[in-house]
């Protein structure tokens, strides 16, 4: 009634296939034991050039069975002959397999020369993209610094146009204090004032508090219920009812204490 799920596939678990055993018959040679260097995973199962190299083999031996008899000497040399021929067309043959080999070769070297030069285009893309990011940034941090730059000396000329001449100016008061963006109620450091230079006037200072005698003072002044605290004992709770039985919450209490203890 119950399933379970892997992480691996049923494909990873299986084992290679079996091979029984074999006896080969005296005189015989079956052409299945030409096959026995391929194994699982190192020629089957077979593909094209595992069927192509069974192809060899049987014409190789069809070939060897046309051979003359070394018994004449005009059958040796015609045998020597048909021996180089085939030594030609093995060496051919292995011609044709290595410029294959070549090719295949050849085609994963581009390959990965291709994706080399893939790479190393994406990383000159990449640091060009950081490079303008840098300039970008620079350039918005410069702009800035030049608007804040000219909102100041906006400022300043704003507030030297409004004495062209140098007169002196009498303090308004009235206007002072009904502007509370001003100077009386928000001051400015940079024509020198420091709020935080005089903090010391917010702290409070009471007689009460900071002597002896304001302190005896402060306690007598207090009523009784604060300094004498009368303590109430409460009441025990009954257990038993009026007919002489032990409650349920009574026995609860003392079942939870022998836990406890």
């Amino acid at each position: 009634t119950l399933g379970t799920q892997t992480d691996y596939r049923d494909g990873e678990a299986q084992t290679d296939p079996y091979s029984p055993e074999y006896v080969v018959p005296s005189g015989s040679v079956p052409e299945l034991l030409t096959l026995a260097t391929l194994t699982w995973g190192r020629g089957l199962p077979a593909g094209l050039a595992e069927v192509e190299m069974i192809e060899r083999a049987r014409e190789k031996r069809a070939w060897e069975a046309t051979l003359p008899a070394t018994d004449n000497a005009s059958q040796i040399t015609k045998r020597r002959k048909m021996m180089d021929d085939m030594e030609r067309k093995e060496w051919a043959f292995r011609e044709q397999e290595i410029e294959k080999l070549q090719e295949v070769r050849l085609e994963v070297l581009k390959k990965l020369l291709q994706r080399r030069e893939e790479n190393r285009n994406e990383l000159d893309a990449k640091c060009l993209d950081d490079h303008w990011r840098n300039h970008q940034k620079a350039k918005e941090e410069k702009i800035k610094k030049i608007q804040h730059d000219c909102a100041l000396m906006l400022r300043k000329l704003i507030a030297k146009r409004k004495n062209v001449m140098g007169k002196l100016e009498r303090r308004d008061i009235i206007k002072e204090y009904t502007d509370f963006a001003s100077q009386t109620y928000a001051p400015l450091s940079r024509i020198g004032y420091f709020p935080d230079n005089h903090s010391e006037r917010y702290v409070v200072k009471s007689f009460y508090l900071n002597t002896f005698a304001g302190l005896c003072e402060l306690e007598a002044s207090l009523p009784d219920s604060v300094t004498q605290v009368k303590i109430k004992a409460p009441k025990p709770k009954y257990t038993t009812t009026k007919t002489g039985f032990i409650k349920r919450s009574a026995r609860l209490e003392v079942e939870l204490a022998q836990v406890h203890q």
